[in-house]
């Protein structure tokens, strides 16, 4: 989608675009149009992400409500409600994909363009929002396993969860108000954000979007996972001689680790590239071509994060077996909860010990 002026707001996360940079490319006919990239290429990556996405995502509701136990754990409430907000921008991706091959008119009207457009928005700042609040209860439930346990319940999450839902629509609050038509050549409308004065407004609208969705919330992941790695290590060094307490210590850092990265990769590249704009007077030919596949890494967050959980969680990837296979496998986990309770040894040769689970808290 795009911004009326020198600066233009386009694919769609409500952020300065280059739509119109292909007119002014100068390019030899042996170089990949940009057209041919943003009409033909484009469309097909939103098309598989929001194939993938809504698979993967869909798979991750449904397992969260099917699991056995009649109430959902504080961290089933977050899974399920990012996968939630990604599910729901997923489903309008359509449109997006529609406008690509459209040449970038939008043909469904303004009310469409601002639902889209928002949705578009909203599942940016809330998705974000809710992997934030995931770190912090992650940091809560290992550094403060027994002092946050008073507060750390079902109802206090589903507080949470709606109050982030309507942080999120406040933070979107400029897309509501100038989320409009926007003529283009050849007597087209394209959909977009209209900025009153897009020379000066484009400055604040950027810096606002990199550090209210970016920059504070990766602090704080960062942070709060630094502070759960270390408090692992540490535990790791007081159960040392217990080798299936140093396997879950790897297996928390390996989804620590993945969920960091999975946010910083999809994301940092199109928040450097929007600053990067603000002082580029003419863009070049690459950075038209850096900036789309920047777009496409951050719509890929919204299908990235239902697989990290399902191969990484062990919790998750338990119960999309038990779904498809549930006799087999309940009888499984009884058998391993006799031999635990029993101290017997697993397969491996190691105790079954009952140690508090990071993942399952």
């Amino acid at each position: 989608m795009d911004f009326q002026g020198n600066h233009t707001l386009g694919m769609n996360r409500s952020a300065p675009n280059i739509s119109e940079m292909g007119r002014n490319f100068s390019y030899t006919a042996d170089d990949l149009s940009p057209f041919t990239y943003s009409t033909f290429i484009m469309p097909i990556l939103f098309g598989i992400i929001c194939l993938v996405g809504i698979v993967g995502n869909s798979l991750v509701i449904c397992t969260v409500f099917k699991k056995s136990t009649p109430t959902s754990s504080v961290p089933d409430i977050f899974i399920v409600n990012l996968s939630m907000v990604d599910l729901l921008f997923l489903l309008g991706m359509p449109f997006l994909i529609h406008q690509l091959l459209g040449n970038r008119a939008w043909q469904f009207g303004e009310t469409m363009c601002t639902i889209i457009t928002a949705l578009d928005a909203n599942s940016q700042f809330t998705s974000t929002y809710i992997l934030t609040a995931m770190s912090i209860d992650r940091y809560l439930a290992t550094v403060y396993p027994f002092t946050s346990a008073r507060f750390r319940k079902p109802p206090v999450a589903v507080f949470t969860i709606c109050a982030l839902w309507g942080l999120s629509f406040l933070s979107i609050t400029p897309v509501w108000m100038y989320a409009q038509l926007i003529p283009l050549p050849g007597g087209l409308l394209g959909c977009g954000i209209r900025l009153p004065d897009p020379q000066r407004d484009i400055y604040w609208y950027t810096l606002y979007q990199f550090f209210l969705a970016f920059a504070i919330p990766f602090t704080l992941i960062t942070v709060a996972y630094r502070r759960i790695l270390l408090r692992m290590a540490r535990s790791s060094q007081a159960l040392t001689g217990q080798q299936c307490n140093s396997f879950r210590t790897k297996k928390v850092t390996r989804v620590a680790i993945a969920i960091c990265l999975a946010f910083f990769i999809c994301w940092a590249p199109f928040h450097t590239l929007q600053l990067v704009q603000l002082a580029m007077h003419q863009p070049t030919l690459p950075f038209y071509y850096a900036y789309n596949v920047a777009i496409s890494l951050g719509y890929a967050n919204s299908c990235l994060n239902p697989f990290i959980y399902i191969f990484l969680g062990r919790n998750v990837c338990r119960r999309i077996v038990v779904s498809v296979r549930p006799a087999d496998v309940r009888e499984d986990l009884s058998q391993n909860r006799i031999k635990s309770a029993r101290g017997e040894q697993s397969e491996s040769g190691q105790p079954l010990l009952h140690l508090v689970s990071v993942s399952a808290r």
